[in-house]
């Protein structure tokens, strides 16, 4: 599988790059990052644009900003694209819902299979136990911008999807009690922390815990290798882990 890396000459782009170097079935078709200085004969560029190399799919590891063009270049090239950056505008959004139209894209606020694997254990969880109380508590690095992770709000949304009457309270900061319907968000963020997420059931007799921790920012890329591998064989549309776990 030859993949074309947007984003190549970023912290996870990089990463990416490595993973792919040590895989005998998968290949760098490009890197593209707008760090690097156009090298065609290197296969490097600075723009998607540019870009002339044949490949399989697309992996962006970039900036949400990105995604128009990016969007622009898979529907032009027929390739199936897989978006690994979070934090999409309601505009750049729906130009990923339109390229979907076209091609394959796969989007995830989390490109860890075990956080997918949590996501499907917490609907499991909130199904069962109908009246238990649930808090989620993440953690990430010092230079983490957005709160709640994108993350928090994904497990969130699993849990929603099954309880429907959840409401959310992010960073619980006033006196008052709980609602039954509440899920409480709370975010930490400190020192070089990757990412943890945990999920407490409780219910007034035991509480049981999801938790997913991770240990390495590697864990990304092989999720993002697990997307392509799995969307070079679909057809247009669009497409998350759930569809990988179905």
């Amino acid at each position: 599988m030859r993949i074309i890396v947007n984003g190549a000459g970023g912290q996870m782009g990089k990463v990416l790059c490595a993973m792919i170097e040590e895989k005998a079935e998968t290949e760098i078709a490009a890197r593209v990052s707008m760090e690097f200085s156009t090298d065609a004969a290197q296969h490097i560029y600075a723009d998607i644009k540019e870009c002339t190399e044949s490949a399989d799919c697309i992996i962006d590891f970039s900036n949400h900003t990105a995604v128009p063009a990016l969007c622009a270049y898979a529907v032009e090239k027929k390739l199936p694209l897989v978006i690994a950056t979070t934090g999409l505008t309601a505009d750049e959004q729906a130009e990923a819902d339109k390229a979907a139209e076209t091609v394959p894209v796969f989007q995830s606020a989390n490109m860890s299979l075990g956080v997918a694997l949590v996501a499907c254990l917490a609907k499991i969880a909130a199904k069962t136990l109908p009246d238990a109380n649930i808090e989620i508590v993440e953690a990430h690095h010092n230079r983490k911008l957005d709160v709640p992770s994108g993350t928090a709000l994904l497990l969130a949304d699993a849990i929603k999807s099954v309880r429907p009457e959840s409401t959310y309270n992010i960073g619980r900061h006033e006196n008052g009690k709980r609602t039954e319907e509440e899920i409480g968000i709370h975010s930490l963020r400190l020192g070089g922390e990757v990412g943890m997420h945990e999920i407490q059931f409780a219910t007034g007799t035991q509480v049981i815990t999801l938790k997913h921790q991770a240990q390495t920012r590697a864990l990304f890329a092989e999720g993002a290798l697990s997307a392509a591998a799995f969307l070079v064989k679909q057809p247009a549309g669009h497409y998350n882990m759930d569809d990988i776990f179905a």
